[in-house]
């Protein structure tokens, strides 16, 4: 399973530790990811996702899911949240 959101594409960064006496070392910087269910309101089902905290947040802030995916650009979406965006945008224009 790898370390990236698969809504936001945040993903692990590197950098350096540095000591008092200014050595550097390298290190990893995790992102926050946490295992979530979130309800679609347009297909009326809940979806398992994999995301940052930072991506919760934004999901709450846009309204939903489905606001998010909306305005989400394509190349930082998962392969799965992809084919969800594409759903919703279907079952939207159904309506």
């Amino acid at each position: 399973m790898s370390r990236r959101c698969e809504l936001t594409g945040k993903g692990v960064m590197v950098g350096n530790n540095v000591s008092h006496a200014n050595n550097k070392t390298k290190r990893r910087f995790m992102p926050n990811l946490n295992d979530v269910t979130l309800t679609s309101e347009a297909l009326g089902q809940s979806h398992r996702f994999r995301i940052s905290a930072a991506a919760l947040r934004s999901v709450d802030h846009r309204g939903g899911l489905d606001a998010f995916l909306a305005a989400a650009p394509d190349a930082d979406l998962s392969t799965k949240a992809l084919r969800l965006k594409r759903e919703i945008a279907k079952a939207a224009t159904a309506d």
